[in-house]
């Protein structure tokens, strides 16, 4: 069944979709839409024309963090299913006081009357227990951050739905948008699929797809993500109600992972070409943060840019002029824009070498 799916954005602003063979999203390269039939799949999600005694779906939402806001709010909205609680990670500490702090998934299902469950794990038998008390039709899934044992997973009738931030099989796991970034692709996307014991393996529902822009960190991407995820996952709550969805297999090639990047993982290699070092900037931002060192303390790297024009100098050896400063690669040299100095708040770099009286022949990496 050719019920996966690309997303357009036509001049106009209108959204098509087209369908596609299961297999046509393997990582890398420009994707293009085939010569299929275009179809208005989000016109025809609120055509108002009767079809037929479909019963609304009793969800359960799990998320926890603010990027799985949007989902949420959209099946809030769109009022054709009741979302009847949200499973969400327990209260952690947070600020300098480290007061205990609900997720921003809990505070959002207060503010809508929604039940919170908050179990310290998803196998405990209370939070079981009162699952199979609510009695979900499926449960969508957006970034929760636990793992789902086979005796959760077989609760609800449609089973758990994840919504992914890639392309599936391309970068399962973790941090799929900073891996893409990282990675140099051009198109990305989201994904819904049904959630197995296998790492972000299981069939696929639907997709839909986002350029990656040049200057794209993996928040701006992550935002524009989010929003087109959420009209995606509302799309396939009601394809999976009406019968019209089902999920087919991912293809066995195109697989790639992405484990959480780690603070060892942002570190900048001053020897790498300039395009790798952007890459790992606008991936690692907001989080980790790509990191340098300078006189022995770290400095984070907020945003640089390319300068393929100089090339005379060292990886790692700065260049300090009135309102900029340029750093030598493996290639060619880059402008640090915006930097961060440890215990700092973020700052222009033309600042920061200021303050730092930075003299001529001093390099980062030191």
């Amino acid at each position: 069944m050719t019920n996966v799916l690309f997303r357009h954005e036509s001049r106009s602003g209108g959204v098509r979709a087209y369908a596609y063979a299961p297999g046509c999203g393997a990582r890398g390269g420009r994707r293009r839409a085939p010569p299929a039939r275009p179809i208005n799949w989000w016109a025809a999600r609120n055509d108002p024309r009767p079809r037929g005694p479909c019963p609304p779906m009793k969800l359960v939402f799990a998320g926890t963090p603010e990027v799985a806001l949007p989902a949420l709010d959209a099946l809030i909205a769109s009022g054709r299913h009741e979302v009847a609680a949200v499973v969400t990670r327990p209260d952690a500490p947070a600020g300098r006081g480290r007061r205990l702090v609900a997720s921003p998934v809990a505070e959002r299902a207060q503010e809508a009357g929604i039940e919170v469950l908050k179990p310290a794990r998803p196998r405990d038998a209370e939070f079981l227990e009162r699952l199979r008390e609510i009695g979900p039709d499926c449960c969508p899934v957006v970034a929760y951050g636990a793992l789902l044992p086979r005796v959760a997973l077989d609760i609800p009738r449609h089973g758990w739905v994840n919504l992914h931030f890639s392309l599936l099989p391309a970068w399962r796991g973790a941090a799929p948008v900073q891996h893409a970034i990282m990675a140099g692709d051009e198109i990305t996307g989201a994904t819904t699929f049904q959630i197995e014991e296998g790492l972000d393996s299981g069939p696929v529902y639907g997709t839909v797809t986002e350029a990656i822009r040049p200057t794209d960190t993996s928040g701006d991407l992550l935002t524009r993500l989010a929003l087109a995820g959420a009209g995606l996952l509302v799309a396939t709550m009601d394809g999976i109600e009406d019968g019209t969805l089902k999920a087919v297999p991912q293809p066995a090639d195109g697989v790639s992972t992405a484990p959480k990047v780690t603070v060892e993982d942002a570190r900048v290699d001053w020897s790498a070409p300039a395009l790798r070092i952007d890459r790992v900037v606008r991936g690692c931002t907001p989080a980790p943060g790509a990191w340098t060192t300078f006189r022995g303390e770290r400095l984070k790297l907020v945003q640089v840019a390319l300068l393929p024009e100089r090339t005379d100098l060292a990886p790692g050896a700065l260049h300090v002029t009135k309102n900029n400063v340029y750093a030598g690669t493996g290639s060619h040299a880059v402008e640090l824009l915006w930097v961060q100095a440890q215990g700092k708040k973020p700052m222009r770099a033309a600042d920061w070498a200021r303050g730092a009286r930075i003299a001529e022949g001093e390099s980062l990496g030191s």
